[in-house]
């Protein structure tokens, strides 16, 4: 085993919930499918190596998955895992469940899932529902307020590294 290889397959930088939480503020999608798709991937991964190229493939796949609708349609075809390139059934599941979550408050679009992190009432309902999903942290819900541009703070800096 070479060490010097090993390490170059560890992730850059990783929170205490093994989130590489980098501070790449820029991180924002208009695509109800690549928030679902990279708050569920970016769990103890590598952003640019791994979450990020497959994002971007499902982007170019399915540009019609900007909205629940559409990405619900394409998440029936059963096709996910070929599209992100993604064979673990946990990650696959998670997506559903996100998707459910979102189908359940009736969040349609980008600017919908703004709109109710930006409500008091409605963002404390659709945290909690959100939190109710296995493997979603306080750290996960705090990057789904960053992957949908309300907030451009890293994940760390909102809840601190000793989380």
């Amino acid at each position: 085993m070479n060490i010097d290889n090993d390490a170059a397959n560890l992730p850059e930088f990783t929170d205490s919930h093994g989130t590489d939480a980098s501070p790449d503020v820029s991180r924002g999608w208009d695509h109800i499918g690549a928030i679902i798709v990279d708050a569920t991937l970016q769990r103890r991964q590598n952003y640019h190596a791994t979450v990020k190229p497959r994002v971007l493939a499902l982007v170019a796949a399915w540009p019609d998955a900007a909205t629940t609708s559409g990405f619900r349609r394409h998440l029936d075809t059963g096709k996910l895992s070929d599209v992100i390139s993604w064979p673990s059934p946990g990650r696959l599941a998670q997506v559903e469940d996100l998707t459910c979550v979102l189908e359940r408050q009736g969040i349609e679009t980008v600017l919908e899932l703004q709109g109710a992190l930006g409500d008091h009432a409605k963002r404390a309902v659709l945290r909690e529902a959100l939190a109710a999903v296995r493997h979603v942290s306080p750290k996960t819900l705090d990057y789904i307020d960053t992957l949908s541009g309300i907030s451009t703070v890293a994940a760390d800096d909102v809840q601190g590294h000793g989380e």
